[in-house]
């Protein structure tokens, strides 16, 4: 599995972790045979990425927001019943501030779909165009208060500066995703269509070094890291209508692109994280991988 070999001067992103949240997680939701009392504390992570050369600056998700009841009462409903508890010591707009960026200054918002935990606060990116698969133009257009028990909202994120990647936008081919767009048309970073979790579900796929490094932000692609080295399968729960069900709305793409993401893995200066990776946030909390850091390359 190969990846764009740099060119001459070849542009990258600097990608560093930002503080979004947390929520409590029943960890059989997520992970198959796990036990019903075994629960994990789990961050809805954030990125930002800034271009080495132009210094343009993307933020990858964002996150929890601190006002859960101005959530649609479908999504308030969810967090109560699986007793999620989302806690927001620092939401993404704070994590930025901190570092010394101002969330005026950030240009784009990429937003991986539009589930409670990663839509955030879009309010404070004043200035930014925010970036979403197309299949969430019809999720906004009939999400709350239109729908009344729709599980999003049609204002989640600002949809008059918001720019819908459609299937002709996303029409390259990049290591094993073949549908990703290259969004600055210099190879440094590519959005990617990562379908199976939700309708629109997108990746970004960027370049840490001008030597080939990489990094992969899934997203929701898998709600535990186990699950990309296939050391565990998805899990299954009951929802709050009764159903059986796992948390992708479609298992069979979400296998998918599980496995290009485990491909990825055998490239040896290519690193993945995910939105809840329990683990790497353990060992990385409060260290130089946060923003004003930034996320070690792997050479």
């Amino acid at each position: 599995m190969s990846l764009p070999s740099p060119a001459a001067d070849q542009a990258y992103m600097n990608v560093s972790a930002l503080e979004a949240g947390s929520l409590r997680v029943p960890l059989q939701n997520i992970v198959a045979g796990s036990s019903p009392t075994d629960v994990i504390r789990s961050p809805s992570l954030a990125f930002l990425l800034r271009h080495s050369k132009s210094g343009h600056q993307v933020v990858f998700d964002l996150g929890i927001r601190r006002d859960i009841l101005s959530l649609p009462p479908a999504v308030q409903r969810r967090i109560q019943h699986f007793d999620f508890q989302p806690e927001v010591p620092q939401d993404v707009a704070e994590s930025l501030k901190a570092g010394g960026t101002s969330p005026e200054q950030i240009d784009t918002v990429v937003i991986s779909h539009l589930h409670w935990d990663h839509v955030g606060d879009p309010e404070p990116f004043k200035n930014a165009t925010f970036v979403v698969g197309e299949q969430c133009k019809g999720m906004l257009a009939t999400g709350y208060p239109v729908t009344e028990d729709a599980g999003f909202s049609s204002t989640a994120i600002p949809i008059e500066r918001t720019r819908f990647l459609s299937e002709l936008d996303m029409n390259s081919f990049v290591g094993p995703y073949p549908n990703a767009i290259d969004f600055f048309k210099d190879g440094s970073m590519y959005i990617v269509d990562a379908p199976g979790h939700i309708w629109g579900h997108v990746n970004i796929l960027a370049r840490t070094s001008a030597k080939g490094s990489w990094i992969l932000l899934g997203g929701d692609s898998a709600g535990d890291f186990r699950l990309i080295t296939g050391e565990k399968e998805i899990g299954h729960y009951t929802d709050v209508n009764g159903c059986f069900r796992c948390i992708h709305v479609d298992e069979e793409l979400a296998l998918e692109n599980i496995q290009r993401i485990r491909r990825l893995l055998s490239n040896s200066k290519a690193q993945v994280l995910i939105a809840h990776d329990v683990a790497w946030y353990g060992e990385n909390k409060g260290g130089p991988a946060f923003y004003p850091g930034v996320i070690p390359v792997k050479a």
